[in-house]
């Protein structure tokens, strides 16, 4: 009987975890990190919830999707609109090196538009797939400092020296998005052949010193970003398909082929890219102790936390996670993009954090290097709201059920509080006069008040759950605006 007992509850338990588990799909599994002083680092990343990512580059001219109109799939991101002939359109966007000349770069006015917002990191596309470099490296002239490029003449010609500086100055941590995979190297796309997706053009087996060369200039230029740009909190890499694969994985590739249609994607599993990332990342911690590095989509000790795109997950992860989530347009600028609302930003933020995990929001600057006024508006709106109600964010941990109907929960366990987010839907512009949860019990001791006020509620135990009054003299005047804050304290 103990034996079904357990067996019953085992099932159970599997049950109620199992979309939890789905989340965990694929290549999203975790490798605990073993450096202490980066254990503590990501700790306190996990702590922070906030930050900024920006791709930009000389494709911002054209307002098109970052790198991939030059990579030849038959993906609906890598159409080339108005050509018939991939090599005219590989000419012309890598042309674009030559008209590139963001005379309106003031990295200083986006630093403190962040900080005001409440974000707590940048993560900046030093280089994306395309391989044009956002910084000064020397193994390269394919870069914002080069005679070639308009730029290089302005002082302020190293962009990510100067919004690294800028943002560090402003107390935020720094993060260098890198592309793994270099569509301009001769070293991963040689001219001798054709490229026929987003992957090196030639096997690496069959030419080993050509692909030392792509490994070394690899590690060069990450050095260069290391050594040469004082701190960096977070190594953020992206192109998960240049990784190392066993004769397993490969001959697996090989055995799935006849059962998928995408041949570039069934290619890109079946090919050792072998950058040796354990190098990469043992040299960066030897110039900067207790990196974060973020390998992404790559399973293994070097993916220090996940990184959902574009998309929240339905529960809690078991594994430190921020969501890349896109405010406005797209990755890269998009002409007359339309952002998202306050309301919107509030409430993915708090369904993030509720969640465990940090919220990393895109803005792409434009080709004069400017951040649109749709992207100040609502950075403005969270800068509001955080001021009031940031201890419900910052420093929190998840709360189970973590949601309770418009609900999200978070608690802080040193301070021995408890949070309750009430998340408005459009048009409702003060909070109700009563909430009701079942999920949520008071202990004695616990002072139930309103974020942003000195008000204590009301509260009582009822047969549908615990009942919450807001008084009329808030709901007349609510002083913010989406989402409103019960804390209760012990």
């Amino acid at each position: 009987m103990k034996k079904k007992i357990l067996l019953l509850a085992f099932i159970g338990f599997c049950t109620l975890n199992l979309s939890a588990q789905e989340e965990v799909r694929g290549e999203e599994r975790y490798v605990p990190e073993t450096d202490l002083e980066t254990i503590k680092n990501i700790e306190h990343w996990q702590d922070i919830k906030f930050g900024l990512l920006m791709h930009w580059g000389p494709y911002s001219q054209w307002g098109i999707v970052e790198s991939w109109s030059i990579c030849p799939e038959d993906e609906d991101w890598c159409r080339r609109k108005g050509y018939t002939d991939y090599n005219e359109y590989l000419k012309d966007y890598e042309a674009l090196q030559t008209t590139f000349n963001p005379v309106e770069f003031d990295p200083a006015k986006w630093a403190s538009a962040a900080r005001d917002a409440g974000m707590k990191y940048v993560v900046f596309t030093t280089k994306h797939h395309d391989g044009f470099c956002m910084f000064d490296t020397k193994y390269t002239d394919y870069k914002i400092t080069s005679a070639k490029t308009p730029f290089h003449t302005n002082p302020k010609a190293d962009v990510t020296k100067e919004i690294f500086d800028s943002f560090r100055k402003e107390g935020l941590l720094i993060g260098a998005y890198f592309s793994k995979p270099d569509w301009h190297s001769p070293y991963y796309w040689w001219p001798e052949f054709t490229a026929s997706d987003r992957n090196v053009n030639y096997d690496p087996l069959a030419y080993p010193e050509r692909w030392e060369q792509f490994v070394q200039f690899t590690h060069n230029q990450i050095d260069e970003l290391v050594s040469n740009y004082g701190r960096v909190d977070i190594l953020w890499f992206d192109g998960g398909w240049v990784r190392k694969r066993t004769d397993e994985e490969i001959r697996n590739a090989y055995r799935r082929m006849g059962e998928s249609s995408k041949s570039g994607f069934i290619k890109s599993r079946s090919i050792n890219q072998d950058i040796r990332m354990d190098d990469i990342v043992a040299n960066a911690r030897k110039k900067q102790p207790g990196i974060i590095v973020v390998d992404r989509a790559v399973y293994g000790k070097n993916q220090n936390y996940l990184t959902p795109e574009n998309r929240v997950p339905e529960q809690t992860l078991p594994y430190p996670w921020e969501s890349c989530i896109i405010a406005g347009g797209s990755w890269s600028y998009a002409f007359n993009a339309k952002y998202m609302d306050g309301r919107q930003g509030i409430k993915m933020l708090v369904d993030i954090v509720s969640k465990g995990g940090n919220l990393l929001l895109n803005i792409a600057p434009s080709p004069k290097g400017a951040w649109d006024q749709g992207a100040y508006d609502l950075l403005k709106e969270y800068g509001a709201w955080l001021k009031v109600n940031g201890e419900a964010i910052y420093e929190t941990k998840p709360l189970e059920p973590y949601k309770e109907g418009k609900v999200c929960f978070t608690q802080n366990p040193g301070k021995k509080s408890r949070y309750l987010i009430y998340i408005s839907e459009k048009g409702e512009d003060t909070p109700p006069e009563k909430i009701v949860l079942k999920s949520i019990m008071l202990n004695k001791g616990d002072k139930v008040t309103l974020l942003g006020t000195s008000l204590r509620l009301k509260t009582k135990q009822t047969d549908e759950g615990l009942e919450i009054t807001i008084p009329e003299s808030f709901r007349q005047n609510p002083k913010y605006k989406y989402a409103w804050t019960i804390k209760i304290k012990n």
